[in-house]
């Protein structure tokens, strides 16, 4: 009997291992990635520009009139209604020179 409880006491430590070999699988798939996206985002805000075409995370649509330290000021079609936006709530940028192609 004691060596039968030797035997089980080695094969249970399998299962211990388990989380930690899961450890390093979940950062591949899910945070690395994600540290790839928020760069990326980074990297836009930074080479936003007075012109710019934006999107903002609501939806707004315009074209940017002044930026600040960490608000921009954009101008809303049809009106041309000005919107005090915060930079983090801009999604996407599509410059001037590609949106007049349209």
């Amino acid at each position: 009997m004691v060596g039968g409880n030797t035997r089980r006491g080695a094969g249970s430590s399998i299962p211990m291992l388990l989380p930690l070999l899961l450890i390093p699988v979940l950062y591949l798939v899910m945070i690395r990635p994600q540290q790839k996206r928020q760069k990326q985002w980074q990297q836009m805000l930074g080479s936003i520009k007075a012109g710019d075409r934006v999107t903002t995370a609501g939806g707004i649509r315009g074209i940017i009139l002044s930026i600040k330290d960490d608000v921009m000021v954009i101008r809303v079609a049809p009106d041309g209604v000005k919107l005090e936006v915060a930079k983090s709530a801009i999604a996407s940028v599509t410059t001037q020179e590609s949106s007049s192609a349209s």
